[in-house]
């Protein structure tokens, strides 16, 4: 029985090794990220990772174009990407990028010299797709106990928010989506002063997301089923990852420990305070946020007390899941 038990395990695991591996990489304004995955009964298991802050779309709300700098940085992140797909022989690959490319004037060079430097295909996505995948990857943590979701994903340099519709089967169907450009890094060039943004800076950035959320809330009657307790949120971001983090007091970032927990909103606005207080050098002193990011953390912040002050649920459920294993997911169902 043993000795059966033993080949059984050795055959699995030889048959694992024969199945073709799978990479997404999502190139967002910010942040260069890509997974590595094999499939397995209950989903994909990661083989290999990489993620590097390239702030691809630096001063682009300003000039229009991704600068020179900015496209050297991120090629060279691309590249590290390439060999890891090249020496894991993956089979199935899809790249997207999204707020900085789809906004920027010269996003067709860029994308061209990506393909001639690393022999990546690069896509630029639409918001409605890039929503689309963020829910694929993190549907999973849904509730059933209500039957609507506002599901949103700050981002370097847009914030998409989808209102969701839960069927018997808690399977989400998208009703409406809305692709604000406004993400961590556009706000906080437009806001901060001296890398810091002021208490009337915070506010101003609140007003202008709920502002131009306005439409979207009425059409859909959003408040109106909070006030009736029929709408979970569910939030997946490094903003979000963030507060989680600091809210459990980690000495270091785990996501095993963030993925799917819930952050009440009286929270939320605490440690949210609590940061805005800090200095930018404090903030990188703290390990789940780092120099990288200290500077931009403040308005995510703001964006995310906004959405709870627009729409009161109580409670945020935190996704370390996103665009990337919805890529995954959807190039696995696709060669099924």
């Amino acid at each position: 029985m043993q000795h059966r038990k033993k080949r059984k395990k050795a055959q699995d695991v030889q048959n694992s090794a024969l199945m073709p591996l799978y990479a997404a990489l999502d190139l967002g304004t910010n942040n260069c990220r890509m997974l590595i995955a094999r499939r397995t009964r209950q989903g994909f298991r990661v083989v290999d990772s990489f993620s590097r802050i390239t702030r691809l779309g630096e001063d682009v709300a300003q000039s229009g174009r991704l600068s020179e700098d900015a496209m050297e940085r991120t090629v060279k992140a691309l590249l590290v990407c390439a060999k890891k797909i090249q020496n894991r022989n993956v089979t199935f690959v899809r790249s997207v990028a999204t707020e900085a490319c789809r906004r920027a004037e010269n996003t067709l060079d860029f994308l061209n010299r990506v393909a001639e430097e690393t022999g990546l295909d690069l896509e630029a996505i639409n918001p409605e797709e890039e929503a689309n995948l963020a829910l694929a990857g993190c549907a999973s943590l849904l509730s059933l106990e209500k039957p609507k979701a506002l599901v949103f994903d700050i981002g370097g340099g847009s914030t998409e928010i989808m209102w969701i519709e839960l069927d018997r089967l808690g399977d989400p169907h998208v009703v409406d989506v809305i692709s604000l450009p406004i993400g961590v890094v556009t706000v906080s060039e437009e806001y901060a002063h001296a890398e810091e943004v002021t208490q009337e800076s915070y506010q101003a950035i609140q007003d202008h997301v709920i502002k131009e959320l306005r439409a979207f809330n009425e059409r859909n009657a959003i408040s109106h089923d909070v006030a009736n307790g029929m709408v979970q949120m569910l939030g997946t971001s490094g903003t979000v990852t963030t507060l989680g983090a600091i809210h459990l007091k980690l000495p270091r970032y785990l996501r095993s420990k963030v993925d799917g927990m819930s952050l009440p909103f009286d929270e939320i606005h605490r440690v949210s305070q609590k940061l805005a207080v800090m200095k930018c050098d404090e903030r990188a002193a703290h390990p789940c946020i780092g120099t990288s990011r200290a500077d931009l953390v403040i308005a995510g912040c703001a964006i995310l007390e906004a959405l709870c002050k627009l729409w009161p649920v109580g409670e945020l459920t935190i996704a370390d899941r996103g665009i990337r294993e919805g890529i995954l997911l959807n190039l696995m169902r696709a060669q099924e």
